[in-house]
C-alpha cells in the first residue's frame, strides 16, 4: 500500500469522525469547533499509533519473535482492548496541572482554542518525528502543546515551572532507568546460561524463573497503570479488595505474586520439554524466549491503550465538556464515543503508519535477538514500577528506547576484550602503532626515521579510530542515538511554539 493510499484511509477516518459529530451533536453552541477538534483527536490517535505502539512491539519485531503484520494485529486489538475496557471515564482536563485554569479566564472559548491547539500541535510533531523515525513521548508531545497554548493565552506566568522540571527531568531518569535494567537482566541471561558449558540444563532452572519474574512485573504493571481507572468497578465486583480509589502497590504486588507462582508451575514443565528438542547452542536458548515476548507485546500494549488513551482523547473530552455545559471544568467525563476515537484511531495509525517506526526500534539502533528484547520489554515494565512508587516522571518510550540503548551498550562492554573477528582486527592494528611507536622511541637521533614513523602512526592511528567507529556502530548506531535524544529534547519546544501559533489562528477564526 502506498502511502497516498494510507493518507486517504486516514483523512477518511477523521472525515468520518467529523460527520458522526455533526449529527449527532450538530445542536449545542460552536458545534463547528467541537467538529475541529474531533478531528484533531482522530489526527493524534492516528498518530499515537504510527509513533508510540511501536516502542510496544519494536523489540519483540526485531528480535524475529514476531512478523510486522503479527505485531500490528496483536498491538492493535490490545491497544482498543485496554482504551475501550479500562482507559477510565473521567480525564483530568488540564494535562498534569502544568498551567494555571486562570490563564482562559474562565471563557470556555478560550480553552477550547487552546485544547484543539494543543492537539493539532502535538499532533503534527509527532507525524513529524515519524517521517524523521524518531520515537518521541506523545505525553510530552501533549504537555507543549498544552503549555505552549496555555502561555498564548495567558502568558508565561501561568505555567507550573516546576511541574515542567520534573518532566524534564524524565528524559534523563526513564532512558537510564530503562537501560539499567534491561542490560542488567541481560547479563543475568549471559551469566547464568549463555557463558556455561551446559547452556540447556542452566536454561532449564534460569528460564522458568525468569519467565515467573516477567509475569510478576507485568501483572503489578497492569494493576497499577491498566486498572487504576476501573478500580473502583474492580470492587463493586469482589468486595474483598481494599476500597481504595486506585489498586495501591501493596495489592498490586500480591497479585503479581499470585502470578508469578502459577507461571512457573505451568512453565517448568512445558520448558523441561521444550529444552528436550533443542541443541545446547545460543540460538536454541533464543527460542525459549519467543512466547514470552509475545505475550510481553500483548500486554504493554493494553496497558498503553489504557493509559495513554488519554492524550489523544483527554482535550477532546475536554472540548466537549465545556462546550456542552459552558464551563471549564476541572475533571470531564469522557463519552464513549470519544474513547471509540481513540482506541480506533490509535489502532489505524497503527496499522497504516507504525511499521516505519516499528523497524527502527526493532533493528535499526541495535541488533536484537530474542534474550536481548525479552530484558527490554521486562525494563519497560518494572521500571515504570519503580518510578510510580518513587514519585519519579517517567515516559513509556524513553524507557523502551533506553533499555534498547543499555542491551547495546551491554554487549559492546563484554565483548571488548576481544572476542570476535571485528575486535581482533582492531587489536591487531593497535598493536602496530604501538610496534611503531616503540621504534620511534628507539631510534635515537634518526631525525629522518622519526619523522617517517611519525607520518605513519598517524596513518595507523586514523584506520585503528575507523575500525573503532565500524565496531561501535556495530553494537549501538551512535547517529541513530543523537538523532533520538535530540528528538527528545526539542519535544516539548516544538509542539509548544506550534501550538501558540495555531491558538492564534483558531481563536482569529472564532473571533
Amino acid at each position: 500500500m502506498n502511502n497516498s493510499i494510507k493518507v486517504l484511509l486516514g483523512a477518511g477516518f477523521a472525515i468520518a469522525v467529523a460527520f458522526y459529530v455533526h449529527f449527532a451533536f450538530g445542536n449545542i453552541a460552536n458545534s463547528g469547533f467541537l467538529m475541529i477538534a474531533a478531528v484533531f483527536g482522530a489526527y493524534m490517535a492516528m498518530n499515537i499509533g504510527a509513533n508510540d505502539v511501536a516502542n510496544n512491539v519494536g523489540p519483540a519485531v526485531g528480535a524475529g519473535a514476531l512478523t510486522i503484520g503479527g505485531a500490528i494485529v496483536i498491538a492493535s486489538i490490545f491497544e482498543a482492548a485496554g482504551a475501550l475496557i479500562a482507559g477510565g471515564d473521567v480525564v483530568n482536563t488540564i494535562k498534569k496541572g502544568i498551567i494555571d485554569p486562570s490563564a482562559f479566564a474562565g471563557d470556555p472559548m478560550i480553552f477550547v482554542y487552546a485544547m484543539a491547539a494543543a492537539l493539532l500541535a502535538a499532533a503534527l510533531w509527532l507525524t513529524l518525528a515519524t517521517i524523521l523515525k524518531a520515537p518521541v513521548s506523545t505525553t510530552h508531545s501533549i504537555v507543549g502543546g498544552v503549555m505552549g497554548a496555555g502561555i498564548a493565552a495567558g502568558g508565561f506566568a501561568v505555567v507550573s515551572w516546576g511541574t515542567m522540571g520534573k518532566i524534564a527531568m524524565s528524559w534523563v531518569i526513564s532512558p537510564v532507568l530503562g537501560g539499567l535494567i534491561a542490560a542488567g537482566f541481560l547479563y543475568i541471561i549471559k551469566s547464568e546460561i549463555i557463558y556455561k558449558d551446559n547452556k540447556l540444563e542452566a536454561a532449564k532452572k534460569i528460564v522458568p524463573i525468569l519467565v515467573s519474574v516477567m509475569a510478576m512485573a507485568f501483572i503489578t504493571y497492569l494493576t497499577i497503570k491498566g486498572l487504576k481507572k476501573v478500580w473502583m468497578d474492580i470492587v463493586e465486583i469482589l468486595p474483598f479488595l481494599p476500597e481504595t480509589k486506585k489498586p495501591t502497590i501493596g495489592i498490586a504486588l500480591i497479585f503479581g505474586l499470585i502470578g508469578a507462582v502459577v507461571t512457573y508451575i505451568v512453565v517448568k514443565p512445558r520448558i523441561v520439554q521444550r529444552i528436550i528438542t533443542l541443541t545446547d547452542d545460543r540460538e536454541s536458548i533464543n527460542k525459549l524466549f519467543t512466547i514470552p515476548l509475545i505475550f510481553a507485546a500483548a500486554l504493554l500494549s493494553f496497558a498503553h491503550g489504557a493509559n495513554d488513551v488519554a492524550n489523544a482523547v483527554g482535550p477532546l473530552a475536554a472540548v466537549f465538556d465545556a462546550l456542552s455545559t459552558a464551563t471549564i471544568s476541572a475533571k470531564a467525563s469522557i463519552p464513549l464515543w470519544v474513547m471509540v476515537v481513540g482506541g480506533f484511531g490509535i489502532s489505524i495509525g497503527l496499522a497504516l503508519f507504525g511499521p516505519r517506526l516499528i523497524k527502527t526500534v526493532g533493528s535499526e539502533i541495535t541488533e536484537l535477538d530474542q534474550m536481548r528484547a525479552f530484558s527490554i520489554m521486562m525494563a519497560a515494565a518494572i521500571t515504570v514500577v519503580i518510578a510510580s512508587q518513587l514519585g519519579l516522571p517517567v515516559s513509556s518510550t524513553h524507557i523502551a528506547v533506553g533499555g534498547i540503548f543499555g542491551v547495546g551498550f551491554l554487549r559492546e562492554w563484554l565483548d571488548r576484550k576481544g572476542t570476535n573477528e571485528k575486535h581482533q582486527e582492531l587489536n591487531a592494528q593497535l598493536a602496530v602503532v604501538e610496534n611503531y611507536r616503540t621504534e620511534m622511541e628507539n631510534v635515537g637521533d634518526d631525525y629522518k626515521r622519526k619523522s617517517e614513523l611519525f607520518e605513519i602512526i598517524k596513518v595507523e592511528k586514523k584506520t585503528a579510530k575507523q575500525i573503532k567507529k565500524a565496531l561501535r556502530e556495530n553494537y549501538v548506531k551512535r547517529g541513530m542515538v543523537k538523532k533520538i535524544i535530540t528528538a527528545w529534547i526539542i519535544t516539548v519546544p516544538v509542539a509548544a511554539i506550534l501550538s501558540s501559533i495555531i491558538f492564534f489562528i483558531l481563536k482569529g477564526i472564532g473571533a
